[in-house]
């Protein structure tokens, strides 16, 4: 009999990862936030409910979305970027009760590099997140509150800035001037190296514990994005120059090789 994993946020990553997680052979449904999207995507023959998680609780199908399920993929954002004045953190909360009632036993949450600051340097899995940022401190904080939940065995997966299909970063900067912290190495990941790694912590069963998901190339912002840009035909951003004093994050993925021996499929 196969196995039922619901994945709470069917956007640009859920949904190429519920069609990869369909023809291994997984019983697969999701949720989103309206009912013309869920609609939409049984069309497109996948099982997906309307549910809307807000700091005032649950709505929608959540109980459908969570029934009889074997594991469970986290990937909602905070949105916080967008200034909608909501608290992810109760958001959390509220989903959290319902995932007790629903008896999901394995689960894995979406999380971001953003959990680190930049004061902390070179970080790997082993260094305690030390967020200054809103979001930073919210997603930390969600990431205590499943991994602290009793009955849960839960896995932390920090991704990166995602680039993949239409997403490329050098997009939105081509042709800006004086950016900042041009000395910075970038910490991406692509989003099939994404979907592998997901899909890898299910086939080995590597619940309870915490991975960054950044692919081991570092190039300085500066060096990458204009060279992005040139590949793209686009007139290449420049950049201010870096305080010699500055600190900058550059997040490792030791737990990958350590745990999943994973390689690194995709360049970025």
């Amino acid at each position: 009999m196969s196995k039922t994993i619901a994945i709470a946020g069917l956007g640009w990553l859920g949904q190429p990862l519920a069609y990869r997680l369909n023809l291994l052979g997984y019983k697969v449904k999701g949720s989103v936030t309206t009912m013309e999207k869920a609609t939409l995507l049984q069309k497109n023959g996948v099982e997906a409910y309307p549910v809307e998680i807000t700091d005032r609780g649950v709505q929608g199908s959540v109980k459908a979305l969570l029934k009889s399920s074997d594991y469970l993929i986290i990937m909602i954002p905070p949105g916080l970027r967008r200034n909608t004045g909501a608290d992810y953190v109760l958001k959390m909360v509220h989903f959290l009760e319902e995932i007790k009632q629903a008896e999901v036993e394995k689960l894995i949450l979406v999380s971001s590099t953003s959990v680190y600051d930049d004061s902390q340097g070179k970080v790997t899995e082993k260094d305690e997140p030390q967020p200054e940022t809103i979001s930073g401190k919210q997603l930390r904080q969600v990431e205590q509150l499943f991994a602290n939940s009793k009955g849960l065995k839960t896995t932390i997966v920090r991704f990166g800035g995602l680039i993949g299909g239409s997403r490329q970063p050098a997009k939105y900067l081509a042709g800006r001037k004086d950016l900042n912290d041009g000395d910075a190495p970038v910490n991406l990941i692509h989003r099939d190296d994404c979907i592998n790694i997901l899909v890898n912590i299910i086939k080995q069963d590597a619940f309870g514990t915490v991975f960054n998901a950044v692919n081991p190339y570092h190039p300085k912002k500066s060096e990458y994005y204009i060279q992005k840009a040139k590949e793209l035909s686009l007139e290449p951003p420049t950049f201010a120059e870096s305080n010699v004093d500055e600190k900058f994050k550059q997040v490792d993925s030791e737990n990958l090789k350590k745990v999943l021996d994973y390689v690194f499929k995709t360049s970025i």
